[in-house]
């Protein structure tokens, strides 16, 4: 059965259809389709059932004798008509581009304004559950679906989740996206005038997963790799590496399925602005091998415990990314080897491991990125940069510093979280009067989500590998 709903065909009748095969094994054994159109718009042979009237048609006869392959085809033609008719809107609503093939809801208008629409007939209460956000209360229809519309959105991407008498569940017109800890559902607010982060006319580069034994997790781990256009066509042609990590409650397809990473690298690589590269997405969560989980039952964030627990998958993860994933990267693929040609960035939780992995290993980093995260004692804590005792010291000689890290970039959302914008603030004033060379960027308009985040890389990626020092 499909169901197609609030199309609006050019004749702006709204239709509703039903497909049914319906066998008869009586004379002639004839097998056909049946199309019920509740609106009333066909014209056919009225039959009743325990519904009531209904009318529809009957494909039958002599010349049909393979009623299933007809009813495919005129299954797959109306699936398809239906299909473009919920695409064409005349309220200004649109399908968002983050929802499933067919799926005409949830829906965005130019305003970036979000319309929802969930079937739950038997439900009390729906809700709407964007993530730091009020959740919006939706509103019962007679035919049993419920809808709101919100107000307008930030543009960019917004993870939610559906609210079903208490539950919690994704909605089923949403691609998922891996995000809080589990699949939840997203919607795409287009940017005005932005198209950096999507696909264009472009020659592009290609998306590749690996999997690498790692002796510091004794497990296989799992990563993305991105290679650039041309990667195989110039076979003698090696290139640096950019290692672009996940925040928390993400994984190695965050950088992909929401930050459109492969296309905003696509883009700057076909205008000139950014030296083709590999770029790297790892798993951020790592455990050594042997240490069991932790039991932090009733342990608050902060607490002693929580804090030796994070610690100890940092430096676990550390030590994965650069005893196993980089010697795996450099022996199976075709990358310039050296730390002038090696970088390191994340966002939120990714930007803080960054900062810990790059400062500890500047025998192989030489261009550091934070985004919306980076030193966390300093960021999220109340101490203030010491140039001479934090970052082992690597900032004490503000020359030496610069003619060794290419580029130190940190950047962060205007409307980020008050405790994250003023601490990425703090570490920016800290590097100023530690005359410390680096770039800080704000993203307008943005707080602690994927459009500040895919910003930041457009504005980080044009700066590495650029001959002599970042570009400015």
């Amino acid at each position: 059965m499909y169901q197609a709903r609030n199309c609006d065909y050019p004749s702006r009748i709204l239709i509703r259809y039903h497909f049914t095969v319906r066998k008869d094994s009586g004379s002639g054994g004839r097998s056909g389709l049946t199309v019920k159109t509740f609106a009333g718009l066909a014209s056919g042979t009225d039959w009743t059932e325990s519904t009531g009237q209904q009318r529809g048609y009957w494909f039958s006869g002599d010349g049909i004798r393979n009623g299933e392959k007809l009813m495919k085809k005129i299954g797959i033609a109306l699936f398809l008509l239906s299909s473009f008719c919920c695409a064409q809107s005349t309220d200004g609503f649109e399908p968002a581009s983050t929802n499933v093939w067919g799926a005409a809801y949830p829906r965005v208008d130019a305003a970036g304004r979000a319309e929802f629409r969930v079937k739950a007939p038997d439900a009390a209460k729906v809700q709407v559950n964007f993530w730091g956000n009020p959740k919006l209360d939706m509103a019962k229809q007679p035919d049993g679906f419920w809808t709101v519309t919100s107000a307008p959105l930030v543009p960019g991407f917004h993870y939610y989740t559906l609210i079903i008498d208490g539950a919690e569940v994704s909605d089923p017109g949403s691609h998922s996206f891996f995000g809080g800890g589990k699949d939840a559902s997203a919607i795409e607010i287009p940017e005005a005038g932005s198209t950096y982060y999507l696909p264009q006319d472009v020659p592009h580069g290609e998306v590749r997963e690996i999997w690498y034994f790692s002796k510091i997790t004794g497990g296989w781990r799992h990563a993305l790799v991105y290679t650039p256009p041309e990667y195989d066509a110039q076979t003698k042609s090696r290139y640096p590496v950019l290692y672009l990590q996940h925040g928390g409650g993400e994984d190695e397809t965050g950088w992909i399925k929401q930050g459109h990473a492969n296309f905003i690298l696509d883009n700057l690589i076909a205008s000139g602005s950014s030296k083709p590269m590999i770029v790297v997405m790892a798993y951020g969560y790592a455990r050594r091998a042997g240490h069991p989980d932790p039991d932090l039952s009733g342990k608050p964030f902060g607490s002693p415990e929580m804090m030796k627990a994070m610690q100890e998958m940092a430096q676990a993860f550390e030590d994965d990314l650069t005893q196993a994933l980089i010697p795996f990267i450099d022996s199976h693929f075709r990358t310039l080897a050296d730390r002038d040609h090696r970088a390191m960035a994340g966002l939120s939780m990714g930007g803080m491991q960054t900062f810990q992995v790059t400062f500890d290993h500047l025998e192989l980093f030489s261009y550091i990125g934070g985004f919306s995260g980076a030193a966390s004692q300093l960021v999220l804590g109340n101490r203030t940069l010491d140039p001479k005792t934090d970052f082992h010291g690597a900032l004490a000689d503000p020359a030496a510093f610069a003619k060794r890290v290419h580029l130190l970039w940190i950047g962060v959302g205007t409307e980020e979280p008050a405790g994250m914008h003023a601490g990425i603030l703090k570490l920016h004033n800290s590097l100023e009067e530690a005359k410390a060379k680096h770039v800080f960027y704000e993203s307008p308009g943005t707080s602690h989500e994927w459009q500040t985040w895919r910003r930041d890389l457009k504005d980080f990626a044009p700066r590495l590998f650029q001959v002599g020092s970042s570009k400015p």
